[in-house]
């Protein structure tokens, strides 16, 4: 279900395609998150034709960094547990205030590439 080919294509569009501009506004506006989106679907024109298939890439794309979805997602994974904050204290990155900034950023980063790999293998294996 998810390929080597599929991981390339994430990194690509994720990493090298995007900008400083689209990195630092896209969380704020929709233009910058638009405009990487369409940038992020490039490589995986590689790997599909299918429009169906590149709408949900980009459509699910868009909507986990627009709205920076991996701050929900880690903060719920740490609500059951002992000594967890509320979302008021946790908003900017989901962790504990208390949690090192290296250590909440890099996990928070790992969590929405998490999110992306598996909502794009999800489109290609179901679409196509």
């Amino acid at each position: 279900m998810f390929t080597v080919d599929q991981l390339i294509a994430h990194a690509v569009g994720d990493y090298v395609l995007q900008s400083e501009w689209m990195a630092t506004e896209k969380t704020k506006r929709s233009l910058p998150a638009l405009v990487h989106c369409l940038t992020y679907v490039l490589p995986f024109l590689f790997l599909t034709q299918n429009p169906y298939t590149l709408a949900v890439i980009a459509g699910t794309h868009f909507v986990i960094d627009r709205w920076h979805l991996a701050r929900y997602v880690t903060w719920a994974k740490n609500r059951p547990w002992p000594g967890s904050a509320p979302w008021s204290e946790c908003r900017q990155t989901g962790f504990h205030p208390d949690t090192p900034p290296w250590l909440s950023g890099w996990l928070l980063i790992i969590v929405d590439n998490i999110m992306h790999v598996v909502t794009n293998g999800l489109a290609l294996y179901f679409i196509g």
